[in-house]
């Protein structure tokens, strides 16, 4: 039953934060991986990218996101894996497109680590994703939901302090913002940014 419904429910929670993942993605260049390419949501907004790789573990979200693929002007291939052990090369990728994953995976730290490992020296990561609130009250809430958020919204932990993972896996930070976004409270602040393998 989630198989089939959850991928719904994905996309029209993320709807309202659709001109967010906009304005990042389409930075993306050359050669690109989308870290947890879910269904597919950001493919429309690429644009100057010679190829596009996705790593997607969920076959029901790879399923939805292939019929997103058809009318693209670049190459896309979707690989199953998982963010913390990427089966893919070393200093591969120009770009590295992370929205709304972070959240989800295992280990971010170890996530983060691997996305610096495939970056080639130069290349960037771009993210976007809601973190921890720095409101001590609003934080505590966060922890108290995050159990049933989790079994709710495919692991999603609301109350993870995300924002130095990137700089910890290496990655220097070019143009990083953080902001609130019209939608659930718990689920806020938003980081979004722009951070380079050196």
């Amino acid at each position: 039953m989630l198989e089939r419904l959850f991928p719904a429910i994905n996309d029209w929670a993320l709807a309202s934060l659709a001109a967010e993942r906009a304005q990042l993605v389409r930075q993306a260049r050359g050669d690109v991986l989308e870290l947890g390419l879910g269904t597919g949501l950001n493919l429309a907004y690429y644009q100057e990218i010679s190829a596009l790789h996705g790593v997607e573990p969920a076959a029901f979200m790879r399923a939805r996101a292939a019929q997103r693929q058809r009318e693209l002007a670049f190459p896309v291939t979707v690989t199953p894996g998982f963010a913390e052990q990427l089966p893919l090369d070393a200093g591969r990728f120009d770009t590295v497109v992370v929205t709304f994953v972070l959240c989800s995976v295992r280990d971010p730290q170890q996530a983060l680590a691997e996305v610096a490992r495939v970056l080639k020296p130069g290349g960037q990561l771009l993210l976007l994703e809601h973190v921890r609130s720095d409101d001590p009250a609003l934080a505590r809430w966060q922890d108290r939901v995050t159990p049933l958020w989790r079994v709710l919204l495919g692991g999603c932990h609301p109350n993870r302090a995300l924002d130095a993972l990137p700089e910890q896996a290496g990655l220097a930070p070019i143009d990083v913002t953080r902001f609130l976004a019209d939608q659930v409270r718990l689920a806020a602040p938003h980081v979004r940014g722009v951070w380079q393998k050196p």
